[in-house]
């Protein structure tokens, strides 16, 4: 007679093969260490110093790492509890400030100059043409001209790299009296750890309050920290995941409501919309933000938010079309840029593996273990959105839904992968993405968060103190 295995059995090989998956993790990135040293020395084709990251080795502490190493004790130690207890509104508060507490100590490691203060003002980023930007409308009508290298005057590696909403984003501070390096780095720390709570509330929305919590310390306590502090990447994660952040209650919020709730639901939805379109004009890679979008909308099983949020969606690409910038051309542009740079050189076959233990160390061995069990929710979750399942989304498990949110983020990344666009970097450039596959060590047991969670702590803190992490 056959007889099923006893639920700690089964428990005890989900905890194996959560190891297991942390040790592919860790041999995927040794091996692309090993290898990427090997081609670098070679030939120097790789382009950066410590492959796969873009970094060199400089052992170093800085008046950040107290804090840095408080902050991972305080979370590791409290913030499971404190994510279970705290009254819901308290736990996102907490929870930015968390966030900005863990990023900012590790930028600190570097010192306030070096970690924070000039970051944003080296030779490739965005503060350096703000001079540049004085006719808005004469920038934007000949930016195009000044993407390629070669014309003079080309714009440095991140302008060039982006539409022009990043770097009018910069101009917009010194407009109003909050120029310079500094108050740049608070911006983009600011915005880049209220990501979390955008990540908090679409969890919520989408399964419930109990995830959400679970998930809430592995938000705060994650190594793509390390490149959030500080950089504009930090700051368009954070714009896209309130994109999806406004759509999720818009469109769980139940037919039938009164006249205001459902004209609170058509204001989200186009707030979401307009996001998005910015995050669209921040970086043409995050037209990728997309996937999750549409599976917000798939794990709600409604269509209703679409008109509203639609509309949002096309009032920054208009406001930049009118003002003479054309999307199009120049993402023809920066593709034929990017292969006149370090794009050209650095080879496919490395990087197209290389990008994923990237991203393994920004993510964290967590994230790793916890997408495993993503990925084997997901087809039970996918099962659930069959046409004519009226009880889906009330029958599915929660952590289903929180399973295909992760899977749509990490799809999105493949894409990314494949396109050969993002060779490199992607430590830093994928940030958007990588928040969203943070979420699924929630799904973890109990008795091991903990202990992952000091794993985060400590891929955050080694790569912060041995290496110099530069873009």
């Amino acid at each position: 007679m056959k007889t099923e295995n006893p639920p700690h059995s089964k428990d005890r090989r989900g905890r194996r093969r959560d190891l297991i998956a942390a040790g592919a993790g860790v041999v995927l990135v040794t091996a692309t260490v090993l290898v990427g040293r090997a081609i670098q020395n070679a030939d120097g084709s790789l382009r950066v110093q410590w492959p796969p990251l873009l970094a060199s080795w400089d052992p170093h502490v800085g008046p950040g790492t107290p804090a840095a190493v408080v902050s991972a004790v305080a979370v590791v130690a409290y913030g499971p509890v404190l994510a279970a207890r705290l009254p819901w509104r308290g736990l996102l508060l907490t929870a930015w400030a968390a966030s900005l507490t863990w990023t900012l100590s590790l930028a600190l490691v570097d010192g306030w100059h070096r970690g924070v203060a000039r970051r944003l003002t080296t030779k490739h980023e965005y503060l350096r043409v703000i001079d540049r930007f004085d006719d808005i409308g004469a920038a934007l009508r000949g930016f195009d001209d000044h993407i390629l290298i070669g014309p003079p005057d080309n714009w440095p590696a991140h302008v060039a790299g982006h539409p022009p909403g990043a770097t009018l984003t910069f101009v917009g501070l010194d407009r109003v009296g909050l120029g310079g390096g500094a108050w740049a780095a608070v911006w983009c720390l600011v915005l880049a750890a209220s990501a979390s709570v955008a990540v908090l509330i679409t969890l919520r929305a989408l399964g419930d309050e109990h995830l959400a919590r679970r998930a809430a310390p592995f938000l705060v306590l994650a190594p793509v920290a390390v490149w959030a502090g500080v950089s504009a990447d930090g700051y368009f994660a954070a714009v896209a995941a309130w994109s999806v952040a406004l759509l999720a209650p818009a469109a769980t919020r139940r037919r039938g409501a009164s006249a205001g709730r459902a004209t609170g639901t058509w204001a989200l939805a186009f707030a979401s919309g307009l996001l998005f379109g910015l995050t669209c004009y921040l970086s043409y890679g995050l037209t990728l933000i997309a996937a999750l979008l549409v599976t917000v909308l798939l794990l709600a099983r409604t269509a209703r938010p679409l008109v509203p949020f639609l509309l949002g969606t096309v009032v920054v690409p208009l406001a930049f079309t009118l003002a003479g910038f054309n999307w199009w051309d120049a993402y023809h542009l920066l593709v034929e840029r990017y292969y006149q740079g370090a794009g050209g050189v650095r080879p496919y076959g490395y990087w197209v593996w290389a990008n994923l233990a990237c991203t393994t160390l920004a993510a964290g061995l967590a994230t790793v273990a916890g997408l495993r069990r993503a990925l084997a929710a997901a087809p039970g979750a996918v099962r659930t959105l069959r046409p004519g399942d009226a009880a889906g989304r009330e029958a599915s498990d929660p952590g289903q839904r929180l399973a295909l949110l992760a899977v749509a983020a990490l799809l999105a990344l493949l894409v990314a992968d494949l396109s050969g666009m993002s060779k490199a970097e992607t430590e830093r450039i994928w940030q958007p993405f990588v928040l969203w596959l943070l979420p699924a060590a929630a799904l973890l047991p109990d008795a091991t968060r903990r202990g992952w969670l000091s794993a985060q702590a400590v891929v955050a803190l080694v790569i912060n103190h041995l290496l110099w992490t530069g873009w």
